[in-house]
């Protein structure tokens, strides 16, 4: 089974208009690190998932990190992963000084 990739040109089109405004709001404004758009959107996450507070970070990497970190997770800790998996995931793990360990179906 062929299966096709994800197509973002598909899903950008249906979204263009807003999305060049607000890059070009963001690059006018030079709001690239905890501006005005970042604390929107930290309100909107918050209130979208119920939590007292949203916290935007710069990558997947990142969010990661900051679960483990708000959970404890440090040296000499094992962590319990799938290998089927993008290596951030073991990453993450591993700048914590935790140990990634890998947990399949078989």
């Amino acid at each position: 089974m062929n299966v096709p990739p994800l197509d973002l040109r598909a899903q950008y089109r249906t979204i263009k208009d807003e999305i060049d405004r607000k890059v070009l709001e963001v690059l006018a404004a030079q709001g690239f690190v905890l501006g005005p758009e970042v604390e929107s959107l930290e309100k909107e996450i918050a209130a979208y998932s119920g939590a007292r507070f949203g916290i935007g970070v710069s990558s997947g990497s990142d969010a990661l990190m900051i679960a483990l970190m708000a959970l404890g997770i440090g040296r000499g800790d094992a962590v319990v992963t799938t290998p089927f998996t993008f290596f951030a995931t073991a990453g993450a793990v591993s700048r914590l000084g935790a140990r990634p360990v890998f947990c399949d179906i078989d």
